[in-house]
């Protein structure tokens, strides 16, 4: 039997996401990071370090990096990967060198750490929705992840941190601090980018009168509940636990309506990063230039 991967394709949304995104994070670079040297990581981290130290150009200092991480992306991580990388990665470095005369917004440090790590956080998680990548350092990651079997989350900061030790090299422990303020921002936008702005819960429910809760769950919530069988540990009884995942602003609806089914009601809530599916998010999550793999004989 032959795995053959089918071909990594993108939708003109995707393109429109892409080049929007790449713009978003080279205006935030020009007018917030650079003028005021925010080392937020990455490859766009570096050239501030360079154009600070040797007056490099940051545009063509990024096309000299990301051209050859681009080349390794294809060799060592495949052609998939490298497809998802290549329009992102040359795209910022391009609209820096026509936009690279624009003047800053602020030379106030903390507020380019703030609206700099927002609308770059913002630029990359929408390139990321569409399935693709800004390349750059990302690229050493994932080598560093499927080569040398590290963790990625371990990856990420043995790489932001040699552009964080570089630049405390080049620039004063301020700056350096305000960057990794930026750097903070960017990720946190970025996962609110990823995950949408609305806040879920899911609760778990322990009563002895599960009934009225469910009812009241199902048909004045209209949200779906799940009825999960336990024993409890102190009387070594069966009881049926509900789960269910609501919205934020609907928490207090739920707690009035468990409280007057049963007073005793035992209630854990925690957060839901992402909940799909009817009530929630109509859409598939895998969309239909998603890599798929098919077997031949």
């Amino acid at each position: 039997m032959l795995r053959v991967a089918k071909k990594y394709t993108l939708s003109a949304v995707d393109y429109v996401y892409i080049i929007f995104g790449s713009f978003l994070a080279a205006v935030s670079f020009q007018v917030f990071l650079l003028p005021n040297n925010i080392v937020s990581g990455g490859v766009s981290g570096l050239s501030i370090a360079a154009n600070a130290s040797f007056g490099w150009d940051p545009a063509l200092f990024q096309y000299a990096l990301n051209i050859p991480l681009l080349l390794l992306c294809f060799l060592l991580l495949g052609k998939e990967a490298g497809y998802k990388t290549i329009l992102g990665s040359l795209l910022i470095p391009f609209f820096l060198m026509f936009i690279g005369d624009w003047d800053p917004v602020t030379r106030e440090p903390l507020l380019a750490a703030l609206f700099g790590g927002g609308i770059t956080g913002l630029g990359l998680g929408i390139v990321f929705r569409a399935k693709s990548s800004t390349g750059g350092t990302s690229i050493i990651v994932q080598i560093l992840y499927q080569y040398l079997h590290l963790q990625l989350g371990l990856s990420t900061i043995l790489v932001d941190g040699v552009v964080i030790l570089i630049a405390l090299l080049v620039f004063d422990v301020e700056t350096v601090m305000f960057s990794l303020i930026a750097l903070y921002i960017v990720s946190r936008t970025i996962d609110m980018v990823q995950l949408g702005f609305n806040r879920n819960k899911n609760v778990f429910i322990i009563s002895d009168n599960p009934d009225d809760i469910r009812q009241e769950i199902l048909h004045t919530m209209e949200r779906g509940v799940t009825n999960l069988g336990i024993r409890g540990g102190y009387g070594n009884t069966d009881k049926d636990m509900l789960m269910a995942v609501i919205q934020e602003r609907e928490f207090t609806l739920l707690k009035e309506a468990v409280l007057k089914a049963d007073s005793d009601a035992f209630v854990v809530a925690m957060p839901a990063s992402e909940v799909l599916g009817r009530g929630f998010s109509m859409h598939k999550y895998f969309p239909a230039h998603e890599t798929e793999w098919t077997d031949e004989a």
